[in-house]
């Protein structure tokens, strides 16, 4: 039976834009691209972190155009989601902090920036800091209020999965290869299978290993209410405390490394762990519960990839670090791509045009 929409890879990006192409009324099946691991799901490793403002970086001005307008629609999103579960949406905000002078002259570089923008980051002392936020380090030298969110990227796609099984999507536990995407018995195939992406369609999808820590609180509590980034002795870190109910969780990364193994590293968990404690100390007496080793969908310009790459196939993969924050846009933009034909103005600048056949990652 020939299907509106095919849509291959069962993570948090191929799910919501199988739910969002489903309540358009298109008959869907989700092709799960990883059903013999789904420990190794990028969602299964991301902290959760909803950063349109603190992850605003120097030349990517589309991007964060992108991430805002996703911000945005987060709120409706979880609401919409509420039914189905719930996925830890919190808006505490995210204290940005620097330990040392030339940890806050860096930092205050970007800081200074992300404000130009317009965007919601307000600049505080060490003391307001730790008015805020009492569990910081004494030493702690400055740092910054942002407006950003956080949201459980496991609790996000179970949520997910049930909200699309409940809208008639069919899921089949299959790994496909790449002359097979030709044979799907689909009007149109959109390929959202992460760093599996690359082997699919030929675009510079890369894998780029990061490694994360899960802690538990002895008490059931994290000890702080902020999401903390950091800069510490060079060393950057974040640490999300989860909502209530989760036993205390505290989500301490991330490596970011040009590695395709999956091995956890003593030296990785050493710097993290060192990191977090500069920052907070009492995460010290927090128990290590989880250790995890994922891949991030990476591109030559760490930017997404979106939009059609032939008549029949279309492409939402590449989201690198902010794959759980764009979620919500990524589902509308190509679900109204797959409906009308029509590629949306806000994601014309991540379309697979940018990047030359054969995908060597130059700019076209």
């Amino acid at each position: 039976m020939t299907v509106d929409v095919a849509v291959v890879g069962g993570g948090v990006i191929g799910f919501a834009v199988a739910w969002r192409c489903a309540q358009r009324g298109l008959s869907v099946t989700v092709f799960d691209h990883q059903p013999a691991a789904p420990e190794q799901r990028a969602s299964q490793v991301a902290a959760g972190m909803l950063g349109p403002v603190s992850e605003a970086y120097f030349g990517e001005a589309d991007l964060t155009a992108l991430l805002v307008a996703s911000a945005a629609q987060w709120a409706g999103f979880a609401t919409e989601l509420a039914p189905f579960g719930d996925v830890g949406y919190r808006t505490d905000g995210t204290l940005v902090v620097a330990l040392t002078a030339d940890d806050h002259a860096e930092a205050a570089r970007l800081w200074t920036y992300q404000e130009s923008l317009g965007l919601p980051m307000t600049v505080l002392g060490a003391a307001a800091l730790r008015e805020r936020e009492p569990a910081l380090h004494p030493r702690v030298r400055g740092g910054a209020l942002a407006g950003d969110y956080q949201a459980d990227p496991r609790r996000l796609l179970r949520a997910l999965r049930a909200a699309a099984a409940a809208a008639g999507v069919r899921v089949v536990d299959r790994r496909l290869s790449a002359p097979e995407l030709s044979e799907l018995d689909a009007a149109t195939v959109v390929v959202a299978a992460g760093c599996g992406s690359a082997a699919l369609t030929g675009l510079p999808v890369r894998p780029v290993k990061g490694q994360v820590l899960r802690l538990r609180a002895p008490d059931g509590e994290p000890g702080f209410r902020h999401v903390i980034r950091g800069w510490a002795d060079g060393r950057r870190v974040y640490l999300v405390p989860r909502t209530a109910g989760s036993g205390g969780e505290v989500v301490v990364g991330a490596t970011e490394e040009e590695l395709t193994d999956a091995v956890p590293t003593a030296g990785a968990t050493l710097e993290l762990l060192r990191a977090a404690v500069d920052l907070v100390p009492s995460v010290a007496e927090h128990a290590v519960a989880e250790l995890c080793v994922g891949h991030r969908p990476g591109t030559p310009d760490n930017a997404p990839i979106l939009g059609r790459l032939s008549d029949r196939l279309v492409v939402a993969t590449g989201h690198y670090r902010h794959g759980i924050l764009l979620a919500p846009v990524t589902a509308d933009t190509i679900a109204e791509l797959v409906a009308t034909g029509e590629t949306p103005e806000l994601i014309a600048p991540f379309t697979p045009a940018r990047f030359r056949a054969g995908g060597d990652g130059a700019r076209s």
